[in-house]
């Protein structure tokens, strides 16, 4: 071996320890050192807008510029300290929408307005003027009872139905839009100064002859002098973190100045605000007036702080209000660094002003403040106005699409550890599922099974032969999960590094270079995904014949993608980085969106558009939802880490990602047994379920603690299993509603404040409700039990418990207290096998749980589990309800020509009369009688081999004595 070759494979060998000593140096060995990530404080933007004072707000609206040209308002804002002036547009979508836009009247050069995350532009619908003074204007907003006031001086905006304010914009005085401007000690702008001053004494000489008392004048007008050396000593003053920042040891250049953007909201009558993911807290958003607000700015957090409103991995800039009487919700499109500031109030100081004259307001209301603050770019909001959960969630998905649908299998378990070893190693594990009956769908790969951290890929020792290893699994209808980050080893002899550089397709550095950083393979180039050129040609690496050794059977996981920069500010890019003709300071939260944007599509290409992609990610903005999966990053083997999964995946599912899920047992350390066994537990009941564990743990396989420990966590997952129908439904209905699948409680029940801050437990759907046990030697835990006219069924034990209820719930190591809802039919599979493909054929069993009018309604949805074909109506969608006595299957898809082998074999009724007979007569008119069991100490009637196909019409008769 020559001697550069011997020297690049100690590099390649050498790197990632040294990158490992670099981020345990940066995260403080493995726990968050909150030292390398900013504090508003130390956020230039953000110190320098929390700086300002409500009520002092300089701006009015100038009612004689506005424009109402049908769909769209327009009205110019000025800044009567600076004269900059600004314009506002106002839309009302389709949908209960209203769209706000401000922006620059004339910029010095255009500002980012984030692309690519609304699906389409927005439909719009008439706006209507309904009166005009000198105090502002009022517009109908589609009807006479929803209308929105412009209040002038100051500048507000209240957007009400018949006498309630929904929502104000600007009550307490914080918009603020720094302009962009030219810096003072630069040729340009002394050049055009000078020209400024020229023009400006032409004018006076010419004015003068006009009116010899013009330059006099001029000169004579102390106020405006003292007006404009106020301004400039101001702008001294703040002068310090407007061109050019300094956090530790990194200089952020501000080329373009200072450019951040703020506006406020009120929300009179609520007290409970959720969303703004993802942070490692409650559901309930708390009040920031002692602290830090919420940041939005994607990070790569080693094992993150909880209870904390410190960025994490993702940003969705969607805040949800709720009280007993409305839902609404507040999209704020920006894609650059943003603080959310969340106070309390009292209504009354939303009402004031000629135009509120007629609006009622009690001081003793509670109100709800928040104001939003992003580094650049421009205001772009829609304020989505409910009124109920669910309307606010299809408002939602009508900008930014809904959940992607993803095959069956990804709905399963995921077995994944950084890093299996070696072919062998793979098979081995394989095996161990089977040996220890544990089904299982995915098994993953981290960096280590690369060439060197050279994506798409392997390891010519340890996965020399990755075909067979693909096809060993698929042999068992198993598949594979394969990393692929975005950082790209600069390696000369790397066929991926040069194609990129080739093709001008790596981020720029602020000089025009290509940005280097360090990350796993040591010096690393970042691909553009921003770029539509370079998301295609990174989708078509996938493709069989470039990504070698890939089958149809390997997916993908795109992690690092905040984009993790280790010797970069915060761990992540500079933000004067370039992509195009913009920073990397306007679109930084966009960039983990735009990898899996790439890879979902590189998926769905290699099958020619068949196949559905799974595509994991880390990093995420809205729109997400629409390419896959995400998971809450790098947790701990902690019980505080276990109870957070619950609030994290929920607020995400409030904002339209419902794939969601936190690694089992916990990343960083070594779980206790029972940790693991009640992580097990909860994951399974969780959409997203994969276990996953940091390279320098012990192996934790599930077999791995003792027979006791391995039936424990081999119940837990047959339990997610027997539900894969279930789970599979509510996937097809998030695709297709925007309805988030793991939800908290008051999205169901609405108007019971008993639900609005409850986090420990929530809804799959509407009809399961889930308790996990989350306390270390819990022997019991308090589920609230929703609906005062409802019961639930403890799905283990089919005891019924009313709603409306604290129920204590006595609990061993083996409890999972999961609650069926009365009036609901849940379909489940009760054969459980390998893998979720070999159970594709196999018999249902219905769950029918009666409310208290002995009714119950659920639904059944078949379809291929991996195709798109879906779209072309081949699926069986089938809905059952049962009513006087009778439980019927109805087509909900007539055109549908899609059919299936499975049938029912079991139908058990809780809350049931014991029948006479029971009788089933199919599509084709034929009757029969069925055998059954009646269980009176608990009501529970159990309909053996009823024999149906799962996608016939039929009907079963109960005929009591």
């Amino acid at each position: 071996m020559s001697q550069r070759l011997v020297a690049t494979h100690l590099v390649d060998m050498m790197a990632p320890v040294l990158v490992l000593w670099l981020v345990m140096s940066l995260s403080g060995t493995w726990a968050v050192d909150k030292g390398n990530f900013k504090t508003c404080d130390q956020s230039a933007f953000c110190k320098r807008q929390r700086a300002l004072k409500p009520g002092e707000s300089p701006y009015r609206a100038l009612l004689e510029t506005m424009e109402l040209t049908g769909t769209r308002l327009t009205l110019q804002l000025i800044n009567d300290n600076n004269k900059v002036r600004l314009l506002l547009e106002l839309y009302r979508l389709q949908g209960n929408i209203t769209r706000v836009k401000i922006n620059e009247l004339k910029p010095l050069k255009p500002r980012y307005e984030v692309p690519d995350v609304l699906i389409r532009e927005p439909p719009t619908e008439p706006l209507s003027l309904l009166s005009q003074d000198e105090n502002g204007v009022v517009l109908s907003l589609g009807s006479e009872s929803q209308r929105v006031i412009v209040s002038a001086r100051p500048f507000r905006l209240d957007i009400m139905e018949g006498r309630e304010v929904l929502m104000s914009l600007n009550s307490r005085g914080l918009l603020a839009f720094e302009h962009l401007r030219m810096r003072k000690d630069t040729f340009s702008y002394k050049v055009t100064s000078t020209v400024a001053s020229v023009w400006d004494n032409i004018k006076r000489v010419f004015s003068s002859q006009v009116d010899p008392e013009g330059e006099k004048k001029e000169e004579a007008d102390p106020a405006s002098q003292a007006e404009k050396a106020k301004e400039e000593e101001e702008e001294e003053k703040v002068e310090a973190g407007m061109w050019e920042e300094t956090f530790k040891s990194h200089s952020d250049s501000k080329p373009n100045g200072p450019s951040a953007i703020s506006l406020d909201f009120s929300l009179p009558g609520v007290e409970h605000v959720y969303g703004i993911p993802e942070h490692a807290d409650t559901l309930r958003l708390k009040t920031t007036e002692n602290g830090d607000p919420y940041r939005l700015y994607n990070l790569d957090v080693f094992q993150y702080e909880l209870y904390n409103p410190m960025a994490l991995y993702g940003a969705v800039p969607v805040m949800l209000a709720h009280n007993a009487q409305r839902t609404t919700g507040i999209f704020w499109l920006n894609a650059a660094e943003t603080w959310v500031d969340i106070s309390s109030n009292t209504a009354g100081k939303t009402v004031f002003g000629k135009m509120l004259d007629y609006v009622q307001g009690s001081s003793e209301t509670p109100q709800t403040d928040v104001r939003w603050i992003s580094e650049s770019g421009i205001i772009d909001v829609f304020i989505m106005l409910g009124p109920t959960p669910k309307d606010v969630f299809s408002q939602y998905a009508s900008l930014t699409g809904t959940q992607s649908f993803p095959p069956e299998a990804a709905v399963g378990y995921h077995q994944c550890r950084w890093n299996y070893n070696d072919q062998e190693d793979v098979t081995s594990v394989d095996a161990g599922f089977d040996e220890h009956d544990i089904p299982y769908d995915y098994i993953w790969l981290d960096i280590e099974h690369t060439d060197g951290k050279r994506y798409f890929t392997w390891d010519p020792h340890k996965f020399a032969t990755p075909k067979e290893m693909l096809q060993g699994l698929m042999d068992k209808k198993r598949k594979m999960v394969a990393i692929v980050d975005p950082h790209i080893k600069v390696d000369s002899n790397y066929k991926i590094h040069n194609e990129i550089r080739n093709r001008a397709f790596y981020i720029k550095n602020k000089d025009g270079g290509d940005y280097e950083g360090w990350c796993w393979p040591g010096s690393a180039g970042y691909p553009d995904f921003t770029r539509a050129d370079m998301r295609d040609w990174w989708a078509s690496m996938f493709a069989y014949d470039q990504y070698e050794g890939s089958m149809e059977n390997l997916y993908a996981w795109n992690d690092m993608n905040e984009p993790s920069v280790f010797n970069g500010p915060e761990v992540t890019m500079h933000k004067d980085a370039v992509h195009g003709a913009w920073e990397h300071r306007d679109m930084h939260n966009l960039y983990g969106f735009y990898v899996q944007m790439a890879t979902a599509q590189g998926l769905i290409q290699r099958s020619g558009g068949v196949e559905r992609p799974f595509v994991l990610t880390r990093a995420f903005f809205a729109g997400s939802q629409r390419y896959g999966a995400v998971w809450t990053g790098d947790n701990a083997a902690e019980w505080e880490h276990l109870k957070i999964s619950i609030p994290m995946c929920l607020s995400l599912g409030l904002v339209g990602i419902s794939f969601c899920g936190a690694d089992v047992g916990g990343f960083f350390k070594s779980p206790s047994t029972e940790l693991l066994v009640r992580w097990y537990q909860t994951g399974a009941y969780q959409p997203f379920f994969r276990a996953h564990a940091h390279l320098d743990t012990p192996r934790r396989e599930p077999w791995l603690f003792g027979p006791e420990n391995t039936a424990l966590i081999r119940e837990a997952v047959r339990q997610r299993y027997t539900l894969l129908p279930y789970w599979y439904q509510q996937f097809y209905h998030a695709h297709r509603t925007g309805q988030p699948i793991m939800r908290p409680l008051w999205v169901e029940y609405p108007q019971d404040p008993a639900t609005f801050a409850l986090d420990d437990e929530f809804l799959i759907g509407r009809d399961l409700l889930v308790h996990p046990v989350t306390e270390e030697g819990a022997r019991g835990v308090t589920a609230y039990l929703p609906g005062k006219d409802e019961v639930w069924f403890d799905v283990h034990t089919f005891q019924k418990h009313n709603g409306a209820q604290n129920l204590y719930i006595p609990v061993t190591i083996r409890s999972i207290p999961v609650f069926q809802r009365g009036g609901s039919i849940i379909p489940r599979k009760s054969r459980v096998r390998r893998s979720s493909s070999c159970m594709m054929q196999d018999p249902y069993t219905l769950y029918v749980a009666l409310n208290p009018q002995r009714t119950a309604t659920g639904e059944l949805y078949i379809d291929d589990g991996h195709t798109f074909n879906y779209e072309k109506k081949e699926f069986i969608h089938r809905k059952l309800f049962f009513a006087n006595n009778m439980l019927s299957s109805v087509n909900l898809a007539p055109d549908s020509q899609f059919s299936t082998q499975s049938w029912f074999e079991r139908i058990i009724i809780l809350g049931a009369s014991k029948p006479g007979k029971v009788t089933l007569k199919t599509a084709d008119g034929q009757e029969s009688q069925l055998e059954f069991d009646f269980d009176a100490s608990m009501s529970v009637l159990t309909l053996r081999k009823p024999g149906m196909n799962a996608g016939l019409d039929w009907n079963v008769m109960l005929q009591l004595p």
